[in-house]
């Protein structure tokens, strides 16, 4: 959720219509994500939302915050596990996390906007890339109980099915 002044930005867990939890800050008192404020302007051009989100089956929450450039991952208590910011073993490219999704074992993908699709464990370590195989922009994740993955495009608005193997 984005304060209507765009300034602050939290996750808000719900049951039904019960407020639940509201993650906002780490142990120091730093935002866990940023706000949409200062490129607000830029995502409504591109119809981009400014945080992608999935919990895995650990109840992890997975953020994946576009303006950042990370994967931000807190416990279901709300506590930082980790942010993942592309692996260290390339060269620093600019890291643009979109969609967000995480597969029957834990793992978590995340679609690099610039690159390729980011397949992390559920502990932070990075693992390999799956090819863009030539989408055009890839933006939403989805990975269905079969572990295929769904890709949507943003540039074509197609959807292409791969099959995902997470062995």
């Amino acid at each position: 959720m984005d304060s209507d002044d765009r300034k602050q930005t939290k996750v808000v867990r719900y049951s039904g219509s019960t407020h639940k939890q509201s993650i906002q800050w780490d142990d120091q008192g730093n935002k866990l994500f940023t706000s949409g404020f200062e490129s607000y302007t830029f995502y409504r051009l591109f119809s981009l939302m400014f945080i992608y989100i999935n919990e895995n089956r650990n109840l992890d929450i997975c953020v994946a915050d576009f303006e950042a450039g990370a994967v931000v991952v807190v416990s279901a208590a709300g506590n930082l596990r980790f942010r993942y910011t592309g692996p260290l073993s390339t060269p620093r490219e600019l890291f643009r996390p979109v969609g967000i999704t995480t597969d029957s074992q834990g793992n978590i993908l995340t679609s690099d906007y610039n690159n390729n699709i980011h397949i992390i464990d559920q502990d932070g370590c990075f693992l390999r890339y799956i090819p863009k195989c030539g989408s055009q922009g890839p933006q939403c994740l989805c990975v269905d109980s079969r572990d295929n993955l769904f890709v949507s495009e943003t540039v074509t608005g197609k959807v292409k099915k791969l099959q995902y193997y997470n062995k």
